[in-house]
């Protein structure tokens, strides 16, 4: 039996399948999870999100996979209905969201908009509250959410700009959804990852840079992987972590460990 036979959850935010919520996606189906899965509302009738969607989930054997805008309340009430219709209950949550617009995070955040910074921390942090909020409602005792972050919420990133504002924002939201659903025993933690090549990471200016960075100066003297944040990401999901909870927890070789420049190449 697979560490997650019997479980059943919900992933928001895969986009395609470089995404890191996809490998996160494979590693709980391996284990046996079976898995809901929400994305964007197509705006005509190509249905291009949810081609993308589906081109990953299907061969996973999703069992439901449907549109939800998180910047709608109604939306996600819909979805949750629709969760809780096929599982009944679920066991975990994975929220790998965010968004800003790319001419608030090109500049630095001092160039950011009022409309922009509103946009970015609605999809990017309070998004987690909503979405939370719901699933805890139809979640079993001993159930697990787990956002993604990145450590320009902890530290300033150059190239991070407004989103590292949105991290922070999100980490500390963890924490404090941690602590509400705690007496329920519903555990919140954020899995920070180091940088991996996705639809996301394409806005970040200089992303090379910072790959080599990590290359040069992290203990592991490496990148990581999006399966070791998966292999992460499941820890945090499964009952192995069943006594933490509010916990940022890295997965970048160790970079944000360092105050200086490491090995070199």
């Amino acid at each position: 039996m697979g560490l997650f036979s019997g479980k059943k959850g919900v992933i928001m935010g895969l986009a395609n399948g470089h995404s890191i919520a996809a490998s996160v996606a494979k590693v709980l189906t391996d284990e046996g999870a079976e898995l809901a899965f929400n994305h964007l509302p197509d705006t005509d009738d190509r249905g291009k999100m949810e081609r993308r969607v589906r081109k990953v989930t299907d061969p996973l054997g999703a069992k439901l996979v449907m549109p939800c805008d998180v910047q709608s309340d109604e939306d996600i009430k819909s979805f949750f209905g629709a969760v809780k219709e096929q599982f009944g209950t679920i066991d975990f949550l994975v929220h790998s969201i965010a968004f800003a617009k790319s001419e608030d995070i090109k500049e630095g955040t001092i160039s950011a908009s009022r409309d922009g910074f509103r946009l970015a921390m609605d999809i990017s942090a309070y998004s987690m509250i909503a979405v939370t909020r719901e699933a805890a409602e139809i979640m079993n005792d001993g159930g697990s959410c787990v956002a993604m972050t990145y450590l320009g919420g902890e530290r300033v990133v150059a190239g991070y700009n407004l989103m590292g504002v949105c991290k922070a924002a999100l980490e500390s939201v963890c924490k404090y959804l941690a602590y509400d659903l705690g007496a329920r025993n519903i555990r919140v933690n954020a899995v920070s990852a180091g940088p991996i090549r996705t639809l996301a990471a394409s806005a970040i200016g200089d992303f090379q840079d910072m790959l080599s960075l990590y290359r040069q100066n992290s203990p592991l003297c490496r990148n990581i992987s999006r399966e070791e944040v998966a292999n992460s990401t499941a820890y945090l999901l499964s009952d192995l972590s069943s006594g933490v909870t509010g916990e940022i927890h890295h997965v970048d070789g160790g970079y944000h460990t360092m105050a200086g420049p490491g090995r070199g190449e």
